[in-house]
């Protein structure tokens, strides 16, 4: 595939746009209700987006996790599954293109990727105080380590909690503080490195491949295990090539082949790396796989279908070939550019540069007069789905979880994440998610506080159920019918 298929398109009339590399040949019909139904399905979800019925949504920007368009090819693909429940020929077309697209020759299917993260807390992690280190955690990576025992810490250079910068690779580990930390630790307190491509709760930022080779470089030192959470894996790549020189002219493949490389065990949720359901973990150690092995008919199912239906595993199959086409991987990180680069121009606080996943927007500086305690991403949610039928996702303190004592843990960031999947939404689209959050910010003073009146052990942010502080969404509707009259 041609660089020039991948690249924005400068218009005779001056603007520089992205360009929708697929025709539409099934359409799914949106509703927009109505604010005031809004309100209600919002305080019948407990202000947790989370909880909202998609009849209530009109654009569902709440994660890219298997919400990623599929291809013609895929759903064909699915059409002519092996149903056998042992040793299918979907499986194997499965490996065969795990081997072909990622180079791994072991494969163990899961059911997603947070099956496979279990598989792997249990198997290397034996005991309590084991120490994961990581580029930064993702919530259910940071559960399955907690559960097993084990603990994290997190290695970024100081640029990547500088929201607003140009740093392009914000997602690179601290390999300084690598080292440190191992000599500190203790090599046989850390079953392995984990390398997030690309780090989710920070802004979907990417690591570099050099930053990688320089983790390589200290894991052999020190004879530990490198874990690469692929899910984002393509995107990853993507801004590799766009931002690495050294790899300006490389292909997806090229690049996606170092970093697998490099990478003793690879792991990912196909729900995000292949744009259909289900997940996987590989290795070219047999040794590894031989530890593994034994967890997969215990918590997924048989080897060869990993609580996956074989359905998903021919779309899975399809759907890695298609990681290695740049004009399937593109569209998602510049629909997300170009919302980023709107909102920064009207003065919306974003994650700058744009990353992978979504738009992030800044809650800690938008809603700078809530207070941390009252979950400012959580409130800025609410506030964005209560004036516009969008849902997004809270990535902040309501992501977190209580320390072992019970004590609430704040974010780093409060980040509203409104997800762009891959191949879903029309620049139309993206442009009503820019002016109603450029109102919603001309507006914000009218945002208030959340507080917890259930919350669940572990994830709380799947399910808990929060209310408002004040009586805010009162006075944020009136506003919004002030100056958009009867208009949804």
């Amino acid at each position: 595939m041609s660089k020039e298929s991948s690249a924005k398109i400068k218009f005779y009339n001056g603007e520089n746009i992205p360009l929708e590399l697929h025709k539409v040949r099934v359409v799914q019909k949106l509703h927009l209700v109505p604010i005031e139904r809004r309100l209600e399905a919002l305080q019948e979800g407990g202000f947790n987006t989370f909880r909202l019925n998609t009849r209530d949504v009109f654009l569902d920007m709440l994660t890219d996790s298997g919400t990623n368009a599929m291809s013609d090819m895929q759903l064909s693909a699915m059409m002519h599954a092996d149903d056998a429940y042992a040793g299918s020929q979907s499986f194997f077309r499965m490996q065969k293109a795990v081997e072909d697209v990622l180079k791994k020759k072991y494969l163990l299917p899961a059911h997603q990727g947070r099956a496979a993260e279990n598989i792997l807390a249990n198997a290397y992690i034996k005991k309590k105080g084991d120490l994961i280190p990581m580029n930064y955690h993702f919530t259910t990576a940071l559960a399955h380590i907690t559960q097993y025992g084990g603990r994290i810490v997190e290695l970024l250079y100081d640029e990547a909690y500088n929201i607003a910068s140009s740093h392009p690779f914000k997602g690179n580990m601290n390999v300084e503080r690598l080292e440190e930390v191992i000599r500190e630790t203790g090599v046989e307190n850390i079953p392995f490195i984990r390398m997030e491509a690309s780090t989710n709760l920070i802004g979907g930022q990417p690591f570099s491949i050099a930053n990688m080779r320089a983790v390589r470089e200290i894991a052999d030192k020190y004879g530990i295990k490198i874990v690469l959470d692929a899910s984002l894996l393509g995107e990853n790549a993507y801004l590799v090539i766009r931002r690495e020189p050294e790899f300006a002219d490389a292909s997806m493949a090229e690049v996606i082949e170092i970093m697998t490389g490099l990478a003793d065990i690879v792991y990912f949720s196909a729900r995000k790396l292949s744009s259909s359901r289900g997940g996987g973990i590989c290795t070219n150690d047999l040794n590894i796989y031989r530890d593994l092995e034994p967890l997969v008919p215990l918590f997924e199912g048989f080897l060869t279908y990993g609580g996956m239906s074989v359905r998903e595993i021919e779309a899975i199959a399809v759907g890695l070939y298609e990681t290695l086409d740049e004009s399937m991987i593109c569209q998602s990180p510049q629909f997300i550019a170009y919302l980023v680069d709107i909102l920064v121009a009207q003065g919306v606080p974003m994650v700058t540069p744009p990353g992978v996943l979504g738009a992030h927007v800044d809650a800690m500086k938008m809603c700078e007069h809530i207070p941390q305690t009252q979950y400012p991403a959580g409130a800025l949610a609410a506030a964005f789905f209560l004036i516009s039928g969008v849902r997004g996702m809270e990535r902040g303190s309501i992501s977190n979880q209580r320390d072992e004592n019970g004590n609430e843990t704040y974010a780093d960031m409060e980040l509203l994440r409104l997800a762009v999947p891959r191949r879903v939404f029309t620049l139309s689209q993206i442009k009503y998610v820019a002016d109603r959050m450029t109102w919603l910010h001309r507006n914000r003073e009218l945002i208030g506080g959340l507080k917890f009146v259930y919350e669940p052990p572990v994830l709380r942010f799947f399910m808990g159920g929060l209310e408002p502080v004040s009586d805010w969404t009162q006075k944020l509707i009136a506003k919004f019918k002030e100056d958009f009259g009867d208009s949804l």
